[in-house]
């Protein structure tokens, strides 16, 4: 009997932790409401609503014998009893007192306060200065240590999987239920990729029927013909030979009745098979979006605990902020909800304490002193939700994000890349530790736990005008589209999500750009590597000299890389599998799928591919030989000022086989190339009279030289040099600070 008696109230006390974090939720909504009402506003119907939400609490505690929360519950209704009949005034430490005290019971509950009389002590502390504020005392600046304004946390606990309210129309239900169903649910994915594999199959298969049908009918003539002339060779009475040729013209006549009857069957069958498939789909797609429905939550839930931690944060560090939230009607997946806990967190405690200054400093920039922070959400398409999180701050200081990142020993090339390393684990820009910032990880928290939900993260930021968080999620985990792509004889699938474009790439149209392969997506310079190498997969030469190749564009905010692919398969409806513990994290891929077909198919990993592609951008191959006629040559101009690198150039092509002139600057290379003819021009950018650039592009304008191959080879590195060079169309641009011999020849060997 005591064990069903500790059953029992082990559900009780499930139930009331639901309850009560309800009840804690609207009350500290309601006293955060109250505090920012304007003097003379009327405050009487929420003082009234978080008076009837401590005495519902302060009776379901009761019920399950939690005398420590009853105790505080009873202390809170005293004063809000106080505030409701006029006989205590709204006050900023009252009320500092009493979101203190509501912290309170949220650490009772997820300490899982137990059946006890005992009440800690400063909670016991609590409590009398509670009851001094009711008899008209104000709170005194601290108890046991502890300031007035000291931030609290939300409760930990926090199950936000549960109904808002158990009605007559509605039932709470565990959520490890309801995960459980819904992993069942999507199983059936399975079957129904299966099914219409299936179904796709019998109509191939009737498809080859009918077309041997038609291959029989066009040499049925042909048969009778041979049937009429053994019947003349051998009169009324056939001979042995005329009675096998006879058997053979019956046999053909039977196979034709039984193709028709074949086919008839496939025809019936593959109709069944589609009717069926459609049903399956129908029923699958049905019950999985009403399960998807269950697990919908209103972001709303997740916005509950924002402003008690902006308000706390904010009054610690002595600024005046203002949370604005936007878009908490738009449902998501709970399990999506729970994951968004944590970098919502860290973007708040982020902008509050790097984006937002003291009031005297934003009066002193011409700003109203209180900072406004920004969270909205969005739907921009019914695969996916945007999350913005922007601030009115001081904006990222770039130059000191990039001082921090070059002491991490990190690189830093241009304004782009410098925002993006502040994602970078233990970069930070403050000055000291503290329990709010300064270790360098909140960001790097966002990064990884977005990208594990399969999104992305993109940041904007402008000086003295605030910073923009913008997250990018799917509405729903575990199913996603996924395009097939086949990369030598394997199969891997890609999320839609992280693909921005899939093209087919010539081979004249692809660059050498810093010594990397590259190729221009609309008006943009996007590097070009093979998925294969990436994956470190055997190399497949044969479809490397394929004229024009198929590439997937994978994009995560302004990084931008071309995959080369041997094929691209198609795009279905896919679902995602874990590896197991043992294959816990495989670089470059999320999970693992199983088609219709029964094969088991890598889904990769968007970020890791991105973050392959930046370490190793281009793997080069050894520079084959030069295969020339005999007694021939390729002919090079390289026109370059200094005489050594003019000698290092002219000795690396010599040696592997080019004939090679040289030019002291762009004049001179204009001049030899009007006299000459050569394979290729190689040339350095900063020359006298005339430079590469414009070498480049007198060559260019030039109708007998226009389709001479140009090569760059120069020490300017910026961005902007980079483009100029590929504008005025320079097949090629190396540059001096990471030139390798062996890129110089790949290129040029590619080139002519």
């Amino acid at each position: 009997m005591a064990t069903k008696n500790e059953a029992l109230l082990q559900r009780l006390l499930a139930t009331f932790r639901v309850e009560a974090d309800e009840h804690i939720k609207a009350m500290a909504s309601g006293l955060l409401a109250l505090e920012k009402m304007a003097p003379g506003q009327e405050a009487a119907a929420v003082i009234e609503t978080v008076f009837r939400e401590a005495h519902s609490l302060k009776g379901a505690s009761r019920a399950v014998n939690l005398l420590s929360v009853e105790s505080l519950c009873q202390a809170l209704e005293s004063v809000l009893a106080g505030l409701k009949n006029g006989r205590l005034a709204v006050s900023l430490p009252l009320l500092d007192l009493l979101l203190r005290a509501i912290g309170a019971l949220g650490e009772q509950l997820a300490d899982g306060a137990a059946a006890s009389p005992a009440v800690k002590p400063a909670h016991a502390a609590l409590i009398r200065q509670l009851d001094r504020s009711a008899s008209g005392l104000l709170p005194p600046a601290g108890v046991a240590g502890t300031p007035v304004d000291a931030p609290l946390p939300p409760p930990a606990h926090a199950p936000q999987a549960v109904l808002p309210e158990a009605g007559a129309g509605s039932v709470r239900i565990a959520t490890a239920k309801l995960d459980a169903v819904m992993r069942q649910v999507e199983e059936l994915l399975s079957p129904r990729l299966a099914a219409r594999q299936r179904a796709l199959e019998l109509g191939e298969a009737a498809a080859t029927v009918a077309a041997w049908k038609k291959t029989r009918l066009q040499v049925q003539p042909a048969l009778r013909r041979i049937e009429r002339a053994a019947l003349r060779a051998n009169g009324a009475a056939p001979a042995n030979g005329g009675k096998e040729v006879q058997k053979v013209l019956e046999y053909l006549d039977g196979e034709h009745r039984f193709i028709a009857t074949l086919e008839d069957r496939l025809r019936r069958l593959n109709k069944s098979a589609a009717r069926d498939q459609r049903a399956l789909a129908g029923m699958t797609d049905g019950l999985l979006d009403d399960v998807r429905e269950m697990q919908l939550l209103p972001f709303a839930s997740l916005f509950d605990l924002l402003p008690r931690l902006a308000r706390d944060l904010a009054r610690e560090q002595g600024k005046e902020v203002e949370l604005v939230l936007r878009g908490g009607d738009i449902e998501l997946d709970r399990r999506i909800l729970e994951n968004l806990k944590d970098p919502l967190i860290h973007l708040l405690r982020n902008a509050i304490d790097h984006g937002i200054e003291t009031p005297a400093a934003r009066r002193a920039g011409g700003k109203p002193a209180l900072g406004t922070v920004t969270l909205a959400v969005s739907q921009p398409d019914s695969g996916k939700i945007e999350l913005v999180v922007g601030d009115d701050g001081a904006g990222i200081d770039g130059p000191q994000v990039a001082a921090a990142a070059r002491k991490l020993g990190l690189a830093v090339d241009c304004d782009v890349e410098t925002l993006s390393l502040v994602f970078q684990s233990g970069l930070s820009t403050s000055p000291i530790i503290t329990d709010v910032s300064g270790r360098g990880l909140g960001l790097a928290i966002v990064r990884e736990k977005v990208e594990r939900l399969g999104g992305s993260v993109a940041i904007e930021s402008k000086p003295c005008a605030g910073t923009l968080f913008r997250l990018v999620l799917p509405m729903a985990l575990a199913t996603f589209r996924g395009v097939l792509v086949r990369v030598g004889e394997y199969l891997c699938a890609i999320p839609a999500v992280g693909i921005e474009r899939v093209a087919r790439v010539a081979s004249q149209d692809i660059r050498t750009v810093e010594n990397r392969d590259a190729v221009l997506m609309g008006d943009r310079l996007v590097s070009l590597v093979s998925l294969g190498d990436v994956l470190e997969m055997p190399p497949t030469a044969a479809n490397d000299k394929r004229p024009v190749r198929p590439v997937v564009v994978l994009g995560r905010d302004e990084a931008r890389v071309a995959f080369r692919v041997d094929e691209i398969v198609g795009e279905q409806e896919i679902l995602v599998k874990p590896l197991g513990p043992q294959l816990a994290r495989v670089r470059n891929v999320a999970g693992a799928s199983m088609l219709g077909t029964g094969q088991v198919v890598p889904v990769l990993n968007v970020a890791d591919l991105l973050k392959s592609a930046a370490r190793d951008i281009a793997p080069r191959r050894a520079a084959a030989p030069v295969e020339l006629a005999p007694g021939t040559k390729r002919s090079v101009l390289v026109a370059e000022d200094s005489i050594t690198s003019r000698s290092l150039l002219k000795n690396i092509l010599e040696s592997a086989g080019y004939a090679v002139t040289t030019a002291v600057d762009g004049m001179d290379a204009y001049t030899t190339l009007r006299s000459a003819h050569f394979d290729v021009l190689v040339s350095d950018v900063e020359m006298p009279r005339m430079d590469g650039f414009d070498l480049t592009a007198r060559v260019r304008a030039d109708k007998q030289l226009a389709e001479l191959p140009v090569v760059l080879v120069t020490a300017l590195e910026s961005r902007e040099h980079r483009e100029r060079g590929i504008d005025v169309g320079a097949n090629a641009y190396i540059v001096k600070s990471s030139f390798d011999q062996s890129n110089l020849l790949e290129v040029v060997r590619r080139l002519t």
